[in-house]
C-alpha cells in the first residue's frame, strides 16, 4: 500500500463496457455512436484527467474494466477512420456555432467552449496517441496507477450459462487471452458481466490466474458462512479467488434520481441537444440517413428543473457545483470509515464504489472533472482515507474470511430478473443449442488446422457476439429492441449456417469471407476451449 495507514480504503472503480457494434457494410451505422459518443465524453477526458495526474505527479489508484468487446473496437481500424470523421464532423458544427451565435454571448461562449475541445480531443486522439486509446490506458497502468481489469469476453451472463459450462468457461478464458495480448501481462481481477455470480463460478476465474472479482452488495452479505465485515472487507472463495462487495451508500449518492448529484439542477441537461433543438437543415449533415434526428453532443442548457423551461448552462457554476458535490462525497466517506473502522474492532474497512464508467462524461458531462475532485481531495488532503486497488488491498491484508458468496447481480431485484425475463427469454434456447454444438465441433476437430480452424474461429465468434448480455438488457429495457433482437438472431443463424455446413462439407466460402470481415471480433480466439475437460 501507498502512505501511512490510515482508518479506510476508498476502491473506485470505473466499469468500461460497449457491446460490439460494427457494421462495414453501411457507411455509417446509428449505433456505432455508441461508441463514438463514449470515447469523445467518457474515455478521452478520463485520460485528460489522468494525464493532469501525471503532471503533477499525484499518488492515487484506480481501478478500470475495459471490456474485451470494447477493447477490440477501440483497435479496430475501421472504427478508428470512423470516429476521426465524427470528430471532424463536430468541429465542423461547433465552428458553424460560434458563428450562428455571434449575438447571442452566453451560447457563443458554449460554442466556442465546444469547438475547443472537439480540437482537442482529435490531436489526442489522432497525433497523441495514434488513434489507439488502448495504448493511452497501458500507459497509466503500466506506472502502476490504474489497475485494468478484464470482464467476460462479450459480457455473456454466466449464471445464464448454467446448463453450458464450456461456455461460461470460454467466456473467462477468451477474455484473459485477450486482455494478455492487448496489456502485455495476464489480468490480475474481472468485473463479472452483469456482476452475475453462482458458486462455482469462481472456480473458472481461478483455472485462469484471476485473483479478485466484485459483487453487488448481496451476493457478500448472503455469503455462506455470514460475513464478519460485510462487504467492508474482501472474502476468499473456497477456491482462493476473493471476492468484493459493493458498498451502497456509495452507489446512492451517484446513482440514486431523487438524491444523486447528476440530477443537480446547475448541471447540463442531457436531453436538450442541438441535433433535436436546430433547424433540420442546419444539422442534416451530421445525422444518419435521411435526416434523423439523434443526440450530437452538443448541448446548451443546464437542467434547472423537471418543467419544459431550461436556463443556460454555466460551465463555471457547474463546475463549481462539481467540485463541493466531490468534497461532500468524500466527507461522507470519511465518516463511514471512521464509523466502520471502530465498530470492526481495528480493521481497516475498504469502501467499494464501482460505477458504469460512460456515467461519467456521456450521461454527467460533470462527472469526470467531479472524479478528479474526488481523487485528488483523498490523496491530497484526507487524513482518513487512502485510495487503494483490489491488488493492493490484497498485498497488504493477506488474511480474510472464507465464505461462498451467493447467487446475485446487480440490475434490478438483484438476481438475473433484467437477463432472464419475458422479453427475452427466448434468447437462451438457441444459445445454448448453439454452444452444446460448439462443444461437439470443438471435441471433433480438436487438431484441425488451415480451412477448418478457420472456420471454427468465426463460428466461436458468432456465438460469442450472440451471448452478449446487452441483447437481452436492451429487450428488458426497451430502448433499441429491434436491433438487439435482429443481433441474436443474425449471429445464431450464422453460427448454425456454420454448424450445418461443417456437418454437410457445403459451406460456401465466399459467405464467410463476409461475415468474417463484418463480425471481426478476436480474430485469433481460441475456439479449442469449448472442447469439455
Amino acid at each position: 500500500m501507498k502512505g501511512p495507514m490510515k482508518k479506510g480504503y476508498l476502491l473506485l472503480l470505473l466499469h468500461a463496457h460497449l457491446p460490439f457494434v460494427r457494421h462495414p457494410e453501411y457507411q455509417n451505422f446509428m449505433e456505432e455512436d455508441w461508441l463514438f459518443e463514449a470515447i469523445t465524453e467518457t474515455y478521452i477526458p478520463l485520460i485528460r484527467m489522468m494525464e493532469r495526474f501525471e503532471h503533477d505527479r499525484l499518488n492515487y489508484s484506480l481501478t478500470m474494466t475495459i471490456s474485451p468487446p470494447l477493447a477490440a473496437m477501440l483497435v479496430d481500424p475501421l472504427l478508428q477512420e470512423r470516429y476521426i470523421k465524427r470528430l471532424n464532423g463536430l468541429i465542423e458544427l461547433s465552428g458553424k456555432e460560434v458563428v450562428r451565435t455571434k449575438g447571442q454571448p452566453d451560447f457563443r461562449a458554449l460554442a466556442e467552449m465546444y469547438h475547443e475541445s472537439y480540437k482537442q480531443s482529435l490531436n489526442l486522439y489522432k497525433n497523441q496517441y495514434r488513434c489507439n486509446l488502448i495504448q493511452a490506458f497501458r500507459k497509466f497502468q503500466d506506472q502502476g496507477r490504474l489497475d485494468i481489469i478484464t470482464c467476460g469476453a462479450t459480457h455473456g451472463f454466466l449464471p445464464n450459462m448454467e446448463t453450458v459450462p464450456a461456455s461460461a468457461r470460454a467466456q473467462i478464458a477468451i477474455a484473459c487471452d485477450q486482455y494478455e495480448r492487448l496489456f502485455g501481462r495476464p489480468p490480475s481481477g474481472i468485473w463479472l458481466p452483469e456482476c452475475g455470480f453462482q458458486p462455482g463460478i469462481d472456480r473458472l476465474l481461478n483455472e485462469n490466474g484471476i485473483k479478485y472479482f466484485f459483487l453487488d452488495a448481496h451476493g457478500i452479505l448472503h455469503g455462506t458462512p455470514r460475513p464478519k465485515y460485510g462487504v467492508y472487507a474482501p472474502v476468499y472463495c473456497p477456491s482462493g479467488v476473493a471476492a468484493f462487495g459493493r458498498d451502497l451508500d456509495s452507489s446512492k449518492q451517484v446513482w440514486s434520481a431523487e438524491e444523486g448529484y447528476p440530477g443537480d439542477y446547475d448541471y447540463r441537461e442531457f436531453y436538450r441537444d442541438v441535433g433535436f433543438d436546430l433547424p433540420l437543415d442546419i444539422v442534416k449533415p451530421y445525422l444518419h440517413g435521411e435526416g434523423i434526428r439523434a443526440n450530437l453532443g452538443i448541448k446548451y442548457y443546464r437542467i434547472t428543473g423537471k418543467g419544459d423551461h431550461k436556463e443556460i448552462y454555466a460551465p463555471k457554476q457547474a463546475m463549481t457545483k462539481a467540485k463541493n458535490h466531490a468534497h461532500h462525497f468524500v466527507k461522507y466517506r470519511e465518516r463511514h470509515a471512521e464509523r466502520l473502522y471502530d465498530c470492526l474492532g481495528g480493521r481497516v474497512p475498504v469502501i467499494v464504489s464501482p460505477y458504469d464508467a460512460e456515467l461519467f462524461g456521456h450521461w454527467w458531462y460533470e462527472g469526470p472533472k467531479f472524479l478528479e475532485y474526488v481523487i485528488r481531495t483523498v490523496a491530497e488532503e484526507s487524513d482518513v482515507l487512502q485510495l487503494t486497488t483490489a491488488k493492493e488491498y490484497l498485498k497488504a491484508h493477506r488474511t480474510n474470511q472464507l465464505v461462498t458468496p451467493s447467487f446475485s447481480s446487480w440490475g434490478y431485484m438483484g438476481y438475473s430478473e433484467v437477463w432472464l425475463d419475458g422479453s427475452n427469454d427466448w434468447v437462451y434456447r438457441h444459445v445454448h443449442q448453439a454452444s452444446a454444438r460448439m462443444t461437439e465441433l470443438a471435441e471433433r476437430f480438436s487438431h484441425a488446422s488451415g480451412m477448418i480452424d478457420r472456420i471454427l474461429r468465426q463460428a466461436a465468434r458468432e456465438l460469442l457476439l450472440a451471448e452478449s448480455s446487452d441483447w437481452a438488457f436492451i429487450m428488458k429495457m426497451g430502448t433499441t429492441v429491434d436491433y438487439a433482437k435482429k443481433r441474436v438472431i443474425e449471429h445464431i443463424q450464422n453460427f448454425t449456417r456454420i454448424y450445418e455446413g461443417i456437418q454437410n462439407n457445403s459451406l460456401d466460402l465466399e459467405w464467410l469471407l463476409k461475415i468474417e470481415n463484418k463480425n471481426n471480433l478476436f480474430s485469433d480466439v481460441d475456439w479449442r476451449v469449448y472442447a469439455e475437460k
